[in-house]
């Protein structure tokens, strides 16, 4: 099949049920981690882990050796922030993305461009309380008594003691909160509670997350990514030990069949039950100008004239509408046997969140662009697969 580079359309197309699935997390029970939908990446024991945000000053400033960032109050925008802390409102605005007079979240996190003087440190928190809860979880715990150290003089403690700095990212088009959590081994609970995200987890181009290191972040792409079953041991075969016996071959005079017991041979074409039918079906006709390839496009993407119809592959229940930073639509539809099938460039939708469809059912039509064209993928939890294998005509 022709393969034919779409510009943007890699960018737009991390889906990874992550960039997507993570956006109808929040509600209807679809998680945020995945878990429950495969052998696809967790981040529970990142989410278990990870440290509260500090606790603000008096101005709604947290302080770190590096930054400060601010969290919104009730009512707040940047220009009002701006007036509150002494900068300029529209390069406040600017360095996180938004317009001066955007309204804000309360608690949402904006990072400060330059330095504010007067900084209250930031309380650290409660170590004695989260240490003792270390040792119940532990269990029985044998302590041995130490001999005094020798004195010394107390040294202050520095300030804004409160743990790893966490990273700084700035959101880049295409993100979502979900895979900035992929990208640093982050929990996206942790990423959307320190930042003051909105229940539908959306992120903006060019806004500042911080990304909570402690016991939950790692640097970028240091988070190990192997092909499945890379690093698993080679089963060692039987007759690497044990010899198989040897075949004995009969005398090449002995018949293979006796005289007189010549049978037919049965007619198997009759025997065969019909295939069964295809898993999926192509959500539209069109020539597909991508094909799948792992890792590089997780699914195909199918040409077609803007406004033809786009139709469930198969039966299921809508698990996420949403869109990318780019205002590229992404449906997902959550089928049995824990696959899910992804549709982006998708408009003019005739589904909502948690509907059930039917397979053939048209969800909406092919958004127009230069060329146009449907991405289609179906995976199973964070696993792609090929579409190909389950659609008509697939092996």
């Amino acid at each position: 099949m022709q393969s034919t580079a779409l510009p943007g359309a890699r960018a737009g197309l991390v889906l990874a049920c992550g960039a997507v699935l993570a956006l109808g997390a929040c509600e209807g029970g679809f998680d945020p981690d995945l878990r429950g939908l495969g052998d696809g990446f967790s981040t529970t024991e990142a989410a278990r882990n990870a440290a509260p945000r500090p606790e603000p000053d008096s101005r709604g400033i947290i302080t770190y050796p590096n930054y400060q960032v601010v969290v919104a109050r009730p009512g707040d925008t940047a220009r009002a922030i701006g007036l509150r802390l002494g900068l300029n409102a529209e390069e406040f605005a600017r360095y996180n993305g938004i317009s001066p007079d955007s309204a804000l979240r309360p608690g949402e996190v904006l990072a400060l461009p330059v330095r504010v003087g007067g900084s209250e440190p930031a309380p650290a928190p409660d170590l004695a309380a989260r240490a003792g809860a270390a040792i119940d979880r532990a269990g029985n715990v044998t302590t041995t008594p130490l001999s005094p150290a020798a004195s010394a003089s107390p040294q202050p403690a520095p300030a804004a003691a409160v743990g790893a700095e966490p990273i700084r990212h700035q959101v880049r088009r295409g993100e979502t909160a979900y895979s900035i959590a992929r990208l640093y081994g982050a929990s996206v609970t942790a990423i959307a509670e320190w930042n003051g995200l909105g229940p539908d987890l959306a992120v903006r181009e060019g806004q500042q997350l911080l990304v909570p290191q402690d016991g939950a972040g790692a640097a970028p792409g240091s988070v190990a990514l192997t092909e499945p079953g890379a690093g698993s041991p080679t089963p060692v075969p039987p007759s690497a030990a044990t010899p198989l016996p040897e075949e004995v071959p009969p005398p090449a005079d002995t018949p293979a069949v006796a005289p007189g017991e010549e049978t037919v041979a049965p007619d198997l074409g009759a025997e065969q039950s019909p295939a069964p039918a295809a898993r999926f079906i192509m959500p539209l006709q069109g020539a597909i100008i991508r094909d799948y390839v792992r890792g590089r496009n997780d699914g195909i993407d199918i040409s077609a004239a803007a406004g033809t119809e786009v139709r469930a592959a198969a039966g299921g229940t809508v698990a996420a509408v949403t869109t990318n930073t780019e205002g590229v639509e992404i449906v997902v539809i959550r089928h049995s046997d824990g696959l899910l099938s992804v549709y982006t460039h998708v408009t003019d939708l005739t589904i909502a969140k948690d509907q059930s469809v039917n397979q053939g059912q048209v969800i909406g039509r092919v958004r127009p662009g230069e060329p146009a064209f449907v991405h289609f993928e179906i995976r199973r939890g964070m696993e792609s697969l090929d579409p190909n294998s389950l659609l008509p005509g697939g092996g």
